[in-house]
């Protein structure tokens, strides 16, 4: 027996080359997504970001840095800010921290991805694109062991494989996609309504 799984959150890491990727993949985004979108791209910490500002003019969703205490709503793409983490609570809001980075990283997709994972278990989506680092490998797993969905760019569409590449060796992953492909499945209306099965 099985019934759908409605994703409710989708967390995406991405490093080098990963301008260019978001650029392709978030105005793919339907207006009527109904979940929320976590992103982390590593910046230098000393870079103002203006990712909203950049991405904005041509996507359906809104876009934004997050802030910290601000609650999870659906339909918005969240950034995390320069040398800032960003963690999903289990009340459903985000939290920002400056920790030690994590895989020389601040903001740690890891870090995002194991948060999102305690939180949303199997109703969220993670997404690893294009990077030149292992960060997001260790994530992914705990998003997949919690119950979580795992989308990896193929490295051989990826700018940089590194990244895909170690999160599909430490991972594994659901699908192993490019980008086009994966923009085409998150522009369907049913994109995020997952198969789930049942035991009877």
């Amino acid at each position: 027996m099985s019934e759908t799984n409605r994703i409710e959150l989708v967390v995406i890491g991405v490093s080098a080359g990963g301008v260019e990727a978001l650029g392709r993949l978030l105005p793919a985004l339907p207006a009527d997504l109904n979940a929320a979108v976590a992103v982390v791209l590593h910046i230098p910490p000393d870079r103002h970001s203006r990712l909203p500002e950049l991405f904005g003019p041509r996507c359906r969703l809104a876009l934004k840095e997050v802030e910290d205490k601000e609650l999870v709503l659906p339909n918005i793409v969240y950034f995390a800010p320069p040398d800032y983490h960003m963690l999903v609570e289990p009340d459903g809001s985000f939290s920002l921290s400056q920790d030690e980075p994590v895989n020389f990283s601040r903001p740690s997709i890891d870090l995002l991805f194991e948060s999102a994972a305690l939180a949303y278990r199997a109703a969220v989506l993670g997404i690893i694109l294009t990077g030149a680092s292992a960060d997001g490998a260790a994530g992914l797993k705990s998003l997949r062991e919690s119950g979580g969905t795992a989308w990896v760019q193929d490295p051989e569409d990826a700018a940089m494989p590194v990244m895909p590449a170690a999160a599909i060796s430490e991972a594994g992953a659901d699908r192993i996609l490019s980008l086009n492909q994966m923009a085409s499945l998150l522009s369907s209306p049913t994109a995020l309504d997952l198969p789930r099965q049942l035991s009877s």
